[in-house]
């Protein structure tokens, strides 16, 4: 029986990585014609997800290249002020390490056997079966899994359910070499994650193991067209940071400084959500993992419940492994309790993080009475 994953993203490499250790060899579809295609991200806050890495027999390595002192995280005001700090103790334990996604991603592929990822082949669709490539070519298959992103070709075959626009707009910078280049400024953000609220934006400075500074710009109650009526130069990065530093007008020169302080990659990306609790009728032949099945506000779950619908439906797919449907209808009616919860508790914080007093309440959050 051939399991064909559509995506090499965390849920579709977990998956194959499950099924590897029980002995069940799936095919992995790739778009990208490389692991090295594109950059793949920031920093992950890998926590739920652990058990998933268990299930796969890779957590002993992922804890070993995952940074402890990554939970570090500093929260301030527009004007400076620095309302909470926390740093991670160094024996502290690592219930939510931060890892690059590359290197997490890194671990899955090389841990599956050479083959399992066909790079360069980009779905198109599928019927009767069949999946036809964007190339020309086709494959048979019994089982379609579609981890293939927030855009996914293959939730159409289950649901009419399409991302929705969540009012935020983010432009993402990147400070290289920070240590050397910008002491200073590395001193500021510390180990892990630095974060500003206020006057409907945030700045959200993120410390990566490869020494990069990842930057994210929000801008929120913004809508889809945000970007066209920004006046930001997108073409011109020098004049684009130039106009983001406009934008942060009123915002401590410390802040605006990281912004200046940034490289020429300047990418706009504007935020879209699936309904939370999302679901459909089961089909034997086909099912959803991670963001394909239930896109979420960015705020720290979605690579978490990618990772565990892998090892949830890599362990099914195992059990079952006669029966396809058995294992997708015990697989779904798990993945949509367990990540309905998540997806109410991500809506919930980000319309924290889009209301006018964002700050206070992120540290309410963070520090319940």
């Amino acid at each position: 029986m051939t399991i064909a994953i559509v995506g090499a993203g965390l849920g579709g490499l977990a998956l194959a990585r499950v099924l590897h250790v029980h002995g069940v060899e799936p095919v992995v579809y790739e778009r990208d014609a490389s692991r090295e295609a594109r950059r793949q991200g920031g920093m992950l806050d890998i926590h739920s997800g652990q058990r998933a890495l268990r299930e796969a027999g890779l957590l002993e390595r992922f804890l070993a290249i995952a940074r402890a002192e990554g939970q570090d995280m500093r929260l301030l005001e527009p004007d400076g002020t620095l309302l909470l700090q926390e740093d991670t103790p160094d024996d502290a334990p690592a219930l939510r390490p931060e890892i690059d996604r590359t290197d997490l991603r890194n671990l899955l592929l090389d841990a599956l056997p050479a083959g399992t990822v066909r790079w360069g082949r980009a779905f198109d669709h599928a019927e009767d079966g069949v999946l036809h490539f964007a190339d020309g070519s086709t494959e048979r298959h019994d089982l379609l899994v579609g981890a293939d992103g927030a855009n996914s070709r293959v939730r159409p075959l289950l649901t009419d359910a399409r991302p929705a626009h969540l009012g935020q707009n983010v432009v993402e910078l990147c400070i290289p070499d920070i240590d050397r280049a910008h002491p200073d400024l590395a001193a500021m953000v510390g180990r892990g994650n630095y974060w500003v609220l206020g006057d409907g934006k945030s700045l959200a400075a993120q410390r990566n193991g490869d020494g990069c500074v990842r930057i994210g710009l929000s801008f929120y109650n913004t809508g889809e067209d945000w970007f066209a009526r920004s006046g930001i130069p997108f073409e011109d990065p020098a004049a684009a940071r130039a106009r983001l530093i406009e934008l942060y007008d009123g915002w401590d020169a410390r802040f605006t400084a990281l912004i200046a302080a940034a490289d020429d990659t300047v990418v706009p990306r504007s935020l879209t959500a699936l309904p939370p609790g999302l679901t459909w009728p089961t089909n034997p032949t086909i099912t959803l993992v991670g963001d394909a099945a239930h896109l979420m506000p960015p705020v720290g779950e979605g690579a978490n419940m990618a990772l565990l619908d892998g090892a949830v439906l890599g362990l099914a797919l195992a059990e079952h492994r006669d029966d396809f449907g058995a294992a997708v209808a015990e697989y779904e009616q798990e993945m949509f309790e367990r990540t309905a919860a998540a997806a109410r508790m991500s809506a919930d914080i980000q319309e924290l993080l889009m209301s006018p007093d964002a700050s206070r309440r992120m540290l309410e959050f963070f520090q319940p009475s």
